[in-house]
């Protein structure tokens, strides 16, 4: 999928109140994105104890959605341009429903994967066809802002995931124990999703069809109708105009394209692919998904667990809005720069603190003053990489690509980004079971890399028109 880059400039009086409600329905998808991502982490403990699993089992299990995104964000963007942008946000929003209920109920470890795939594939259709609808339908004069509110989705769906998680366990006494119907905390974790899920499909019969699909489908008429209500009449033919003119010039992308003479490849596709690589193994997802049974190893209580979890979340959040408002001041490679030091300090002093402690019953017990440090140092993590390699990589990757490859190199970057989560979040119980210590270290380790990478591979963007973007 694409949309228009270049062109007139045409002048737009946009309906803010429509553009606003569209834009947040497509963002929902966001919203579930971050939402089905970040569930588990309230039930892993439950999982591990309801069906016997080992820590490598266990990390395929909680990683298995990821392997459905990666296939859900490579093949999404074909579907789309097959199908229009709405169906397959439906089509999103029925998987997202379907893997709730589904792993709420299921009777074996062999199902709850298969049901967290499904929803997983939901996922990598999501986090790449809300930002593609906001931009093909949002008037230029507030397309940025609109095309924030997937980030925002994000952060807020996993901040709700925990909240829900907490506010369940809590009421049960425990994840473990019945709450409704003869159903234990945890599974009901999951079939709440259904609600966000089912709201998102009824948002999705609301809205209409992105413009620039309606004109590739020879519905020209129907898209200046679309764009008459959002924008104005006038504005709306001339903008219809600019699409045909560039879907009469432009030509799909393609593989052969990213073709360079660096291992293969193109110098800018290789930063590309580092960039999304790099965000996933200085092990962010290990804290949005597994904070819950770390803490509980490490000496807190489960009630206790669950509230840290969910500060984190509020961090997560918070950092986020500061990120959005830096990111034209300060600069892209500023911003990675600056989150590459601090998570550094941030996970060598975590690696530390767990490789020191004391071991009780094959684990390390965080004492009174190493607990509270590694907290804060947790969290200052979180800080770092809200603020830098949280959204900073998803804008580079936006706008880094010179535009006859954007499309594939995209393509390429997404799947790479959603297999390094993959990896990181499958190795994690195995290295903890072995060694915190190590496992964060080696986190350390690939955020020290960051730096590196971003001194010498990475150039700063902002302000530099996309059409100036060079290989």
């Amino acid at each position: 999928m694409s949309h228009e880059t270049s062109g007139p400039q045409v002048a737009e009086h946009p309906n803010t109140s429509a553009v606003l409600r569209i834009s947040i329905v497509a963002a929902f998808g966001g919203f579930l994105f971050g939402y089905d991502s970040a569930v588990i982490n309230g039930a892993v403990s439950a999982i591990q104890s309801e069906f016997g699993v080992s820590p490598g089992p266990l990390g395929f299990a909680v990683a298995s959605a990821l392997l459905g995104a990666a296939a859900g964000a490579f093949f999404g963007g074909r579907i789309a341009d097959r199908l229009g942008r709405v169906p397959v946000m439906k089509i999103a929003a029925v998987l997202f429903l379907v893997s709730a209920i589904g792993c709420g109920v299921v009777d074996s470890f062999g199902w709850l994967i298969f049901w967290r795939v499904v929803g997983g594939v939901g996922v990598g259709v999501a986090s790449i066809i809300a930002p593609a609808y906001i931009a093909e339908i949002a008037p230029a004069a507030v397309r940025g802002r609109l095309g924030s509110l997937q980030q925002m989705g994000i952060v807020l769906g996993i901040f709700i995931s925990l909240a829900v998680d907490a506010w369940l366990a809590a009421m049960a006494g425990g994840s473990t124990q019945e709450l409704w119907w003869g159903l234990e905390a945890w599974r009901w974790m999951f079939m709440a999703e259904a609600l966000p899920a089912l709201a998102y499909l009824i948002g999705a019969f609301t809205i209409p069809e992105s413009p620039r699909y309606l004109v590739a489908s020879n519905r020209s008429d129907d898209a200046v109708a679309v764009l008459a209500n959002l924008q104005g009449a006038e504005s709306a033919r001339e903008r219809v105009a600019l699409i045909q003119q560039t879907l009469h010039t432009e030509r799909k992308p393609r593989m052969s394209d990213l073709k360079g003479r660096a291992a293969g490849l193109k110098p800018i596709v290789w930063v590309g692919i580092g960039l999304a690589a790099l965000q996933q193994f200085v092990g962010i997802n290990v804290i949005f998904y597994y904070s819950n049974v770390l803490w509980q190893s490490v000496g807190f209580t489960e009630a206790d667990s669950f509230i840290i979890t969910v500060i984190t979340s509020i961090t997560n959040v918070a950092v986020t809005i500061v990120a959005i408002a830096l990111v034209e001041r300060v600069g892209r490679r500023r911003l990675l720069l600056i989150g590459s030091a601090g998570m550094t300090l941030m996970l060598g002093t975590l690696a530390v603190l767990f490789a020191t402690a004391d071991v009780v019953d094959g684990a390390p017990a965080l004492g009174p003053t190493a607990g509270p440090i590694a907290l804060v140092a947790a969290n200052l993590f979180v800080v770092f990489f809200g603020v830098s390699w949280g959204p900073m990589m998803w804008v580079l990757l936006g706008e880094m690509f010179p535009n006859q490859i954007r499309g594939a190199a995209l393509a390429v970057a997404g799947f790479v980004q959603w297999i390094a989560n993959w990896v990181v979040t499958v190795t994690f119980p195995a290295l903890a079971a072995f060694s915190l210590g190590l496992a964060y270290g080696l986190y350390a380790f690939f955020a020290l890399i960051s730096l590196v990478f971003t001194v010498k591979m990475v150039r700063e963007t902002t302000g530099i028109e996309l059409e100036d973007m060079l290989d």
